[in-house]
C-alpha cells in the first residue's frame, strides 16, 4: 500500500507542474461530447499520471482515457480510478479550485485517495485506511519521505452552533436549495461554496459539516475524495442504496450523495 501511495502522490504533484503550466498561458477550451470542457491541462496531467500508474501494473479508469465497457471491467478487483483535472471550469475561470484525483479501489471501495490542489500547492492523502493528512508544500520539502513524516492527521469537526453546508460554485442548483431550506427549519445554516473534489476535503479536515451532491458525478470525480473521507472517519452515503458509494460499477455515472457525519439524520 505505501509503494502505490508513492507512486499515486509523485504522479499528482508532477501532473500538477503540467497544469500550472498551461494555467499561466491563453490556454484553449474544447467541449467534449457530453459538453464538459477541455483543456490541454487534462490531457497533459492524464499523460502524466498514467505515465506513474502503468508502471504498477493495475488497470486505470481515467476520465481522459477510452472508456471500457463493462464486460472488459468487470472482473477487476482492483483498479486505479483517476482525474487528471478535477474542477475544469474553476480551471477555466482561473480561480484556483481545481485538483488533481488519484484513488485505488479495491472490490468497489476506494482503499487510497490523493488530492492535489497545484495553485496552493496543498496535498491531500490516506496514510491508511484510518487517517487522512494534509501538507502544503514548501519549497524545502522536496522528498516523498518528507511529505509523508510532515503531513498531519486531519479529522472532522462538528459546529456547536451551527451547520456548515458545503456547495458547488459551478452546481448550487433548485434541489440542494430545497435541502439546505429543510435543514434550516432547525438549524442555522452557512453556507460555504467550493469547486471540485475539494467538498470533500472541507468535510474531511473539519471546515464543513455536510456536502450534499444532488447533480451528476462521474466515479473519477469522488473516487479519491472519498477515500481521504472514509479514512478520516465520514461517510460518504449513495442516496439511492443507502450505503457508501461503490466503484467500478456497470455505470460509471453516480447517484446522489452525502457527505458527512450529518448523512443519516439530515
Amino acid at each position: 500500500m505505501k509503494s502505490n501511495l508513492s507512486v499515486a502522490i509523485e504522479a499528482a504533484l508532477d501532473a500538477g507542474k503540467e497544469i500550472l503550466e498551461v494555467y499561466e498561458t491563453d490556454f484553449n477550451v474544447e467541449i467534449k461530447g457530453d459538453d464538459s470542457p477541455l483543456t490541454l491541462a487534462d490531457k497533459r496531467a492524464n499523460d502524466v499520471i498514467n505515465s506513474f500508474l502503468k508502471k504498477t501494473n493495475l488497470p486505470i479508469i481515467s476520465e481522459e482515457n477510452r472508456q471500457l465497457s463493462y464486460s472488459e471491467r468487470k472482473d477487476w478487483s482492483i483498479c486505479w480510478i483517476v482525474d487528471p483535472l478535477d474542477g475544469t471550469k474553476e480551471f477555466i475561470k482561473r480561480n484556483g479550485e481545481f485538483t488533481v484525483n488519484i484513488a485505488l479501489v479495491e472490490n468497489g471501495i476506494p482503499i487510497l485517495g490523493v488530492i492535489y490542489v497545484p495553485v496552493s500547492k496543498t496535498l491531500y492523502f490516506t496514510a491508511d485506511t484510518q487517517s487522512s493528512r494534509k501538507i502544503v508544500l514548501a519549497d524545502e520539502i522536496t522528498s516523498l519521505e518528507d511529505i509523508l513524516e510532515k503531513a498531519i492527521e486531519i479529522n472532522p469537526k462538528s459546529s456547536q452552533d451551527l451547520v456548515r453546508v458545503v456547495g458547488s460554485r459551478s452546481h448550487l442548483n433548485e434541489d440542494t436549495q430545497k435541502f439546505i431550506s429543510n435543514i434550516e427549519k432547525n438549524n442555522k445554516v452557512e453556507i460555504v461554496s467550493m469547486g471540485s473534489s475539494l467538498k470533500f476535503c472541507m468535510v474531511a479536515e473539519g471546515l464543513a459539516d455536510i456536502y450534499p451532491r444532488f447533480a451528476p458525478t462521474m466515479e473519477w470525480d469522488t473516487a479519491a475524495g472519498q477515500a481521504i473521507c472514509n479514512a478520516a472517519g465520514v461517510e460518504v452515503i449513495d442516496q439511492t442504496t443507502g450505503e457508501p458509494m461503490r466503484y467500478n460499477k456497470r455505470n460509471l455515472l453516480n447517484n446522489y450523495f452525502m457527505v458527512g457525519s450529518l448523512v443519516h439524520s439530515a
